[in-house]
C-alpha cells in the first residue's frame, strides 16, 4: 500500500481534517500541533477526535504525523528556549495518545555555535526526559538540509542522537526528500546509493515518515526550499522512484509543496498516483 498525504490545518479539528484528506483522495495526513511558530494548542474535542478514528478506519488511512511547532530548539544555547521545547513537547506527546499509535516529528534544532556534539547531546537528554515507555507514539528526527547551524543534515548525526536515546522503539527519522537533496545526498541519480547509506549509518527500520517535495535548488545547496512537484531539481521522476521503492513501500508520504489551496495537493496526489 502506497499512503499518499499532505499538509493539513488542525485548526478545525481532526474530523474536518479526515473529510479534507478524503476528499482529495488521500489516505494519511500531517498537520502542526498547534500554531507552528508555537503557541498553546487547543483543547482536544474527544467527540471530534472519535469521529476522526471512525473516518480513518473506513478510509484505510495510514499512519499519520504530526509536526511540531517550529521555533522549538532543544539544543538552543537559551536555557529558556531549552525549556519551552521540553514543555511543548512534553504536552505534545500527551496529547497524540488521543490518536494513538501515530507519528510525532521534529526538527533537531540548531546548536547556534555551540557544535554539532553538543547539540546532539542536548536534544538525546531531553527526549530521554520526555519520552515515557508507556508511549505509544514514535517520535521522528526530521532529516535536515544542513544549513548555518542546524543538526541532522548528515545521517552521521541523527544516528549519534539514536545512538542515545533509551526507548529505541519510541525513536525514528522522517526523511524529507528536498532536505536530503539539498543537503547533498543524490536522490536523482543514486536512490539505491543514498538509500543504502541511510541503511549502513542509521538503519532502515528507523525510516518511519517520509516528506515529499521538490527542490528549488540543486543538490547540496544547503538552502531548503520547497518547490511543487516536477518545477524543482529533484523533478517528478526521481520522486515517484522515492514513492514506489519496494523498502519504503508503507511508509505515510506527505506533501508539504508550496500550494494556493487544497485542490493543489489533489492534483500533485492524483498524477504522482497515476505514474506510480
Amino acid at each position: 500500500m502506497i499512503y499518499l498525504g499532505c499538509h493539513l490545518t488542525s485548526s478545525k479539528g481532526y474530523e474536518h481534517m479526515a473529510k479534507e484528506a478524503i476528499s482529495i483522495k488521500a489516505n494519511t495526513l500531517q498537520f502542526f500541533t498547534r500554531n507552528p511558530r508555537g503557541g498553546k494548542a487547543k483543547a482536544i474535542d474527544e467527540t471530534d477526535v472519535a469521529q476522526y478514528l471512525k473516518l480513518a478506519e473506513a478510509n484505510n488511512f495510514g499512519k499519520i504525523v504530526a509536526h511540531a511547532p517550529y521555533t522549538l530548539n532543544p539544543c538552543s544555547k537559551d536555557a529558556k528556549t531549552r525549556e519551552f521545547a521540553h514543555m511543548v513537547m512534553t504536552d505534545d506527546l500527551a496529547r497524540m495518545e488521543y490518536v494513538p499509535g501515530n507519528y510525532y516529528n521534529f526538527h533537531p534544532g540548531s546548536h547556534v555555535g555551540q557544535g554539532t556534539l553538543a547539540g546532539i547531546e542536548m536534544i538525546a537528554e531531553m527526549l530521554n526526559d520526555i519520552m515515557k515507555p508507556e508511549q505509544s507514539t514514535v517520535v521522528l528526527l526530521e532529516t535536515m538540509a544542513g544549513k548555518g547551524s542546524e543538526v541532522g543534515g548528515r545521517f552521521e548525526e541523527l544516528k549519534a542522537i539514536i545512538d542515545r536515546i533509551k526507548l529505541k522503539d519510541k525513536i525514528g527519522v522522517c526523511l524529507d526528500t528536498c532536505h536530503v537533496h539539498d543537503a547533498g545526498y543524490d536522490i536523482v541519480n543514486n536512490l539505491e546509493g543514498v538509500l543504502g547509506e541511510f541503511d549502513s549509518v542509521i538503519g532502515l527500520e528507523y525510516l518511519k515518515a517520509l516528506h515529499i517535495n521538490d527542490s528549488k535548488n540543486p543538490c547540496e545547496a544547503h538552502k531548503d526550499r520547497h518547490a511543487k512537484i516536477g518545477e524543482g531539481f529533484i523533478g517528478t521522476e526521481a520522486i515517484v522512484r522515492v514513492i514506489s521503492h519496494p523498502r519504503l513501500k508503507g511508509l505515510p508520504c506527505i506533501l508539504e509543496t508550496p500550494q494556493e489551496n487544497l485542490s493543489g495537493y489533489g492534483e500533485e496526489i492524483k498524477m504522482l498516483r497515476e505514474m506510480i
